[in-house]
């Protein structure tokens, strides 16, 4: 089917959970185009907050009531269902977003983005943070740095008492812990920014009494351009580091703090809600914004615009207009790719190489 004529495009989304209700609904009601048709949730509280933030929109108890009332479906279930649903929604002849992670394994990565082009319809995941603020200013202060000979980059957190649920007390099978949670952004990132990875080692643990899914991780990966990455996501980190270190031949720089987006869309803001909202969304105070320079003489630099709404912008287009997805489903194949090695290197206490994979 066609939308580059139709009036709107009807958007399912499954699961309402905090990537659903936070993340996804906002962001899709917040974009010209598209039009939030229903929702799956057999949760009676989050049907309430359906029906109460987004009334234009029905409730539904499965995903399969989707296929036949939308043009687009959104998946932002618990991870381990994201391939079947992402499959049983393209066989039904519909374009999908899901969620970051893609799968738990490349090959069922890679499975599904086959799947996609056999039917010719767009597959992407939101990997929502290639458009953090730190990260964009990053990817326009590259030239500066010379040849980048470390990235460090962190995504940690202080909660020491485990919030339950299948993303810390559920096995292997859910695809919980930071390592593919957090560790699907850091990857992300990383591989945006220098390219493909030869060399991946890894150190998961359990910190948290009553959690089964690792909560502090650590992984180092070795770019073919000579780069390393090393990567911190962490749930258990009482004293927080700086979100970059990115030490280059020219210069270094630093910034502290995560963007501010996350933490705006779930107090209920969102862009374009409201009178000058759109000029300030995404945009970080001045004393947030990193350093670029050397020992003894580094300049503050302005941190960029975070811009999450381009995500879902990027859908319209690639539905509307034939443009390339927002992101390539290859890319979130090849961090999952990272992410599997990752496991295996932290389980065998020894460096994984990673296979050139023929074009």
């Amino acid at each position: 089917m066609s939308l580059s004529d139709a009036p709107e495009i009807r958007v399912g989304l499954a699961g309402f959970g905090p990537a659903g209700s936070f993340f996804h609904a906002p962001l899709i009601a917040a974009t010209p185009g598209l039009r939030l048709t229903a929702v799956v949730t057999r949760d009676p509280a989050r049907a309430e907050r359906v029906r109460a933030d987004h009334p234009g929109a029905d409730v539904v108890p499965a995903a399969q009531a989707l296929w036949d009332r939308c043009d687009l479906v959104v998946i932002a279930t618990p991870n381990r269902t994201h391939v079947p649903l992402a499959a049983e929604a393209l066989k039904a002849g519909l374009p999908v977003v899901v969620d970051k992670p893609l799968a738990g394994t490349a090959a069922e990565a890679r499975d599904l983005v086959r799947l996609a082009r056999d039917h010719g319809l767009m597959l992407t995941v939101f990997q929502n943070r290639r458009w953090d603020g730190d990260f964009l200013t990053l990817r326009r202060l590259l030239p500066e740095l010379g040849e980048v000979h470390r990235f460090e980059s962190r995504f940690e957190r202080w909660r020491p008492a485990p919030k339950g649920g299948w993303r810390e007390s559920g096995g292997p099978e859910e695809i919980g812990g930071t390592l593919y949670d957090l560790g699907s952004h850091l990857v992300d990132q990383a591989l945006r920014l220098f390219g493909p990875v030869s060399h991946v080692y890894a150190e998961t643990d359990v910190r948290r009494a009553g959690v089964r899914n690792d909560d502090d991780a650590f992984v180092a990966l070795t770019h073919r351009n000579g780069t390393r990455s090393h990567l911190w996501m962490s749930a258990v980190a009482a004293n927080l580091g700086p979100r970059f270190r990115v030490l280059g031949s020219r210069a270094s720089y630093v910034k502290w703090g995560l963007d501010p987006q996350e933490e705006r869309l779930r107090a209920g803001e969102r862009p374009g809600g409201g009178p000058g909202e759109e000029a300030g969304w995404g945009a970080e105070p001045s004393e947030h914004w990193g350093t670029l320079g050397v020992e003894g003489d580094a300049r503050q630099v302005r941190t960029e615009p975070g811009a999450y709404q381009r995500f879902y912008e990027g859908v319209v287009a690639c539905l509307r207009d034939g443009a390339a997805p927002p992101v390539e489903p290859d890319d979130a194949a090849e961090t999952i790719a990272v992410l599997e090695a990752a496991v295996l290197s932290a389980t065998r206490g020894q460096v994984v190489p990673l296979p050139q994979r023929e074009e």
